[in-house]
């Protein structure tokens, strides 16, 4: 007997249909609704990114590289996702600062992190390269990140700044000509790093084609969210998800910058922005 074609493609809906992209918290229940259901799977209109690499550098800020980290953690419990991380060397990467004077109470709270790669011998099918910020990006010493952000950039299907990492990756030259932000208490120090920068404030985050780029640190989640939106099946759906069982509301409009105003940051638009 020949299978029934239909029956095929009716089993096959129902399998995608009940494969949930995140499970459910399996104790008890929140306002008599249960556990959440499941998300069903549509195809995408575009195959989104897979391989994400994050660079590290010395005296980064914790919450730039783990926001945005944590979030594609939750992504990659949903679909294949591969990460690297890549440094000078294959040593713990410290966000310990450089120098003494920033360090005036001596301080040894400082996490490392460990890379998978060195800048010099980077994976071949890098699709997106994350750049965190922190104290480390005003470094005089930052050539060798510079000339890999420069040379890969072609390469990559997505460049995303978080915080202070514009400034680095300004200093690359790819950001010449598009439109970017940063954290608003360190404008004029990035901004500074890419004079032929259109930056942006007041902007939560900044898409310009491949290139994103957030405003301080916490801005760095945001601009995961709208980025997961907007590149994977199910973007809307899945964010929603990540927001409940995390417990995180995340800013959904990319204009809402206090911080522009509390620091007194404020630059004409240089194209109207949708």
């Amino acid at each position: 007997m020949k299978p029934n074609s239909s029956l095929i493609g009716l089993l096959t809906t129902l399998l995608l249909l009940t494969s949930s992209v995140l499970a459910a918290p399996q104790h008890g229940k929140a306002k008599g609704k249960g556990k959440l259901p499941p998300i069903p799977i549509i195809p995408p209109s575009e195959e989104p990114p897979t391989h994400y690499g994050i660079l590290l550098i010395r005296a980064f800020q914790p919450l730039d590289i783990y926001g945005p980290l944590d979030t594609l953690q939750l992504l990659a419990h949903n679909r294949h996702l591969t990460l690297t991380l890549l440094s000078r060397t294959l040593l713990p990467v410290t966000s310990e600062p450089a120098s003494a004077m920033m360090n005036t109470h001596r301080s040894t709270f400082w996490p490392t992190i460990s890379p998978t790669h060195t800048l010099t011998s980077p994976p071949s099918n890098l699709q997106v390269l994350i750049i965190p910020g922190g104290p480390g990006a005003r470094s005089p010493d930052l050539g060798p990140e510079i000339a890999f952000i420069r040379s890969v950039f072609p390469k990559l299907q997505y460049l995303i700044t978080i915080c202070t990492g514009s400034g680095i990756a300004a200093q690359s030259g790819v950001l010449d000509g598009r439109r970017a932000t940063t954290n608003k208490a360190a404008w004029n120090s990035m901004t500074a790093m890419g004079p032929k920068v259109k930056w942006v404030a007041p902007a939560r985050w900044v898409e310009d084609g491949k290139v994103w780029s957030s405003s301080g640190v916490t801005a760095g989640i945001d601009l995961i969210y709208e980025f997961i939106k907007q590149k994977y099946p199910n973007g809307t759906a899945l964010t929603k998800r990540f927001g409940e069982v995390t417990e995180y509301e995340p800013e959904t409009d990319w204009r809402a910058d206090p911080w522009s105003e509390r620091f007194n940051v404020t630059v004409p638009v240089p194209e109207p922005l949708v």
